[in-house]
């Protein structure tokens, strides 16, 4: 029977034979694998599916419409404000339609992502890294956390952050750099209109959430999760809440993502044109718990690819000095802080060092 020293080793040198290719699980997949690496296998307990929801509203993800979300009509951005405010206080997830963001540029961003992980895996290897610093230029590598999870996830990422500062052009993959510039700035727009109507949800001015700078950095990945031949070992992404006030999602069809509420894993359904919006644990921190931060996972799939590209609002491992605690007006003898204050920083530095280890990183910062 082998040591627990030599299965420690062995898997050490699996990792980094997989780091060393540079081409990801694409890689795997096209070598023609039938069966995943051992690396790959994720315990079973977390792969795990609750008993399925009950078949009713309650464990359906609302769809919010934002057509008049940036009107005058104090009726119309009342009964907007209230839904915003409860799906953030109630599931922490909800999809929105009428956001402003055209289907052409959606598709095209979709399509970028996926013609940047399809093209010549040499081209590919010249975006690869492994320093998280370095998301000022574009960015390919597989998990962030592969040399410390329990288990890899069936996924490659390309990311950069595009604001404050966007890449240089010269700088961006040909496959998709162009349109990562475009999208992230509409999706700036809809994370605007967006921050605005959660402030009045809060009881807020509409811009106190911008004026904390919660709006201002945007990092964005896109995600791409190739069919799996043993979908049911792995997962594409293991359970984990957000690093970031807020995050917008685009995703295709395949499906997989699955929210954890009450206990259920929940789906979250493609619905044409609409984005996927979930609180980030930064915004749990500032509204004192108020707004949840949720766990979620992407299930493996035998079918695919899955594009996904998720765009998060935070300076991440940027330099910011900037302290966050909860939102001092929303404090009371009654509503006493739960949470101590932190720098993004100090936060992002912990987030990554426990990796998706299925716990929430919150729960360093209670008091």
């Amino acid at each position: 029977m082998e040591s627990t020293a030599t299965i420690a080793l062995d898997r050490s040198t699996q990792l980094k034979a997989f780091d060393e290719t540079k081409t990801g699980v694409k890689g795997l997949v096209d070598a023609g694998i039938s069966e995943i690496p051992a690396i790959f296998h994720a315990p079973p307990a977390t792969i795990a599916t609750s008993p399925k929801p009950p078949s009713s509203s309650h464990f359906t993800i609302p769809t919010i419409d934002l057509q008049g979300g940036s009107t005058d009509d104090s009726t119309s951005r009342r009964n907007l404000v209230e839904k915003i405010g409860d799906a953030a206080e109630r599931w922490g997830f909800f999809q929105v339609i009428n956001h402003g963001i055209s289907l052409v540029v959606m598709e095209r961003m979709r399509e970028g992502v996926r013609e940047f992980h399809e093209q010549d895996p040499e081209v590919r290897k010249v975006f690869y890294s492994r320093d998280p610093s370095n998301k000022m230029v574009p960015v390919y590598s597989s998990n962030f956390d592969l040399y410390s999870s329990p288990a890899a996830n069936w996924r490659d990422t390309l990311g950069c952050f595009t604001a404050p500062d966007p890449p240089r052009p010269e700088d961006l993959p040909a496959a998709c750099g162009e349109v990562m510039i475009e999208y992230s700035k509409e999706v700036m727009k809809v994370g605007k209109m967006l921050f605005g109507l959660l402030s009045e949800a809060l009881g807020l001015n509409i811009n106190h959430l911008k004026d904390m700078d919660c709006a201002n950095s945007l990092l964005l990945l896109g995600h791409y999760y190739p069919p799996c031949p043993q979908p049911d070992l792995t997962l594409g992404l293991t359970k984990h809440s957000d690093n970031s006030f807020l995050t917008v999602l685009l995703q295709d069809h395949i499906g997989g993502l699955q929210v954890l509420h009450d206990q259920y894993w929940v789906d979250v359904p493609h619905v044409p044109g609409a984005l996927v919006v979930n609180v980030g644990d930064l915004l749990q921190l500032i509204t004192n718990g108020k707004f949840i931060s949720v766990e979620h996972r992407v299930l493996a799939n035998g079918a695919g690819p899955r594009i996904s590209v998720a765009c998060f609002f935070s300076s991440y491992l940027m330099e910011n000095p900037r302290v966050y605690g909860p939102i001092k007006e929303l404090l009371s003898e009654q509503n006493p802080p739960i949470y101590r204050e932190t720098t993004i920083t100090e936060y992002s530095n912990f987030y990554r060092s426990k990796g998706f280890d299925g716990t929430s990183g919150l729960l360093y910062l209670m008091i």
